[in-house]
């Protein structure tokens, strides 16, 4: 079926985060929400089709996951991203976040340090600093807009002894796909330094203009031998609200360990509508996935052009996956304060501060164009009017 990425979805009143916590994260509710990683579109049919038949039913007791749940989640890796998973390996969990606060808590010890590149999501510093871990932080290196790995400080940041190494494949926020080579250079200096990988690519299915996703637990036999990979399709079909992800262990031990921390906190079934909302989403959803990637490629050349043409003070490079972009606003002078007020004041605009993406930032903004293209033509001429009256 043709769906219909134009069409504007009143999600106020809601408890829609993205709408509802405006006053709480930007002191008013005059901004357009551009910020949190959820989309404005309505999911794919098949997956609204499953839960409303769900819903239907009347009866939302507890649930058990049968086979078929795990078996469509490994045939959507295997066919999206030629990853044979072992069913076996495979454990549900909340969200990726909790899944790597877990695997910081279960997978390391006080005081052990942790390492993770900068600039990445937020949650990466808290759920190691939540568990009295320390954090290291690799730079990525930036060069007229487009990232790069720093081996060499990666390297000398392994010498320091991290238990753990929390990845992002593919980046969060500057949207970068790690090549095979690259991967292949990462992984090999945490074999080399013993270090377990926890690798979070919760937006691998959002790859644009023709890139391709390589799981890092893909490499090679050994570095699958030291990765646990979190994922979910909520990015994918905009189901974050149904809290359900899925976990990939390198052996049954380590499964075992997670599974435990879960079980303990008495958290191990998924939700009824979560359990068949994933599983339509990976066996019927492709459609939709496959006609919202242009619609997103589209809605980002439409901000990097404009910014081009019309505010040439913000930079933004082309991403080359998610629906985030990383923008450069060193040019208007602003410091890290002065930044945010400006976007909400000034251009009425709700986006996440580049400082929460690496403490040692200032003049960067991320932006969430996943929403439709009318919105954005609004946003861009608030943000022009804003930036011609500094």
């Amino acid at each position: 079926m043709k769906y219909n990425f134009d069409k504007i979805v009143d999600r106020n009143n809601t408890y829609a985060v993205k709408y509802d916590e405006r006053v709480k994260n930007f002191g008013t509710d005059n901004v357009i929400p551009l910020w949190i990683a959820d989309m404005d579109f309505e999911t794919a049919q098949p997956v609204k089709d499953a839960i409303m038949k769900r819903a239907a039913h009347g009866i939302y007791g507890y649930v058990s996951k049968p086979d078929s749940y795990f078996q469509a989640f490994c045939e959507w890796q295997k066919k999206r991203n030629n990853w044979d998973v072992d069913r076996e390996l495979v454990s549900f969990n909340p969200g990726v976040v909790p899944s790597l606060s877990a695997i910081v808590k279960e997978f390391t010890s006080d005081g052990d340090k942790v390492l993770i590149q900068t600039p990445v999501y937020p949650e990466f510093y808290e759920v190691v600093e939540a568990w009295d871990r320390t954090v290291i932080d690799n730079q990525l290196i930036e060069n007229n807009g487009v990232y790069s790995m720093d081996f060499e400080d990666f390297e000398e940041k392994l010498k320091q002894g991290p238990r753990l190494f929390i990845f992002c494949n593919p980046q969060n926020p500057v949207g970068k796909v790690w090549s095979m080579d690259e991967l292949r250079k990462i992984t090999d200096l945490c074999l080399k330094y013993n270090v377990l990988i926890a690798s979070d690519e919760i937006h691998a299915d959002l790859m644009l203009w023709n890139n391709k996703h390589i799981p890092t637990a893909s490499v090679s036999k050994a570095v699958s031998d030291i990765t646990i990979t979190c994922t979910s399709c909520s990015k994918t079909f905009n189901l974050a609200g149904l809290q359900a992800s899925f976990a990939v262990f390198p052996d049954k031990k380590s499964k075992e360990r997670f599974d435990k921390f879960w079980a303990n906190l008495e958290i191990h079934r998924n939700n009824c509508f979560s359990l068949v909302a994933l599983e339509a989403a990976y066996r019927e959803g492709e459609e939709w996935l496959e006609q919202l990637i242009p619609y997103i490629e589209g809605n980002m050349e439409y901000v990097i052009e404009y910014c081009k043409n019309h505010i040439p003070q913000i930079k933004i490079s082309k991403p080359e996956s998610t629906y985030l972009l990383w923008m450069d606003c060193r040019s208007l002078g602003l410091n890290n304060d002065e930044l945010k007020s400006f976007m909400v004041n000034k251009a009425h605009l709700g986006l996440n501060p580049g400082h929460k993406f690496s403490r040692s930032l200032s003049g960067y903004m991320r932006m969430n164009v996943a929403c439709p293209r009318s919105v954005l033509e609004k946003a861009m001429n608030q943000l022009e009017s804003a930036v011609k009256g500094l």
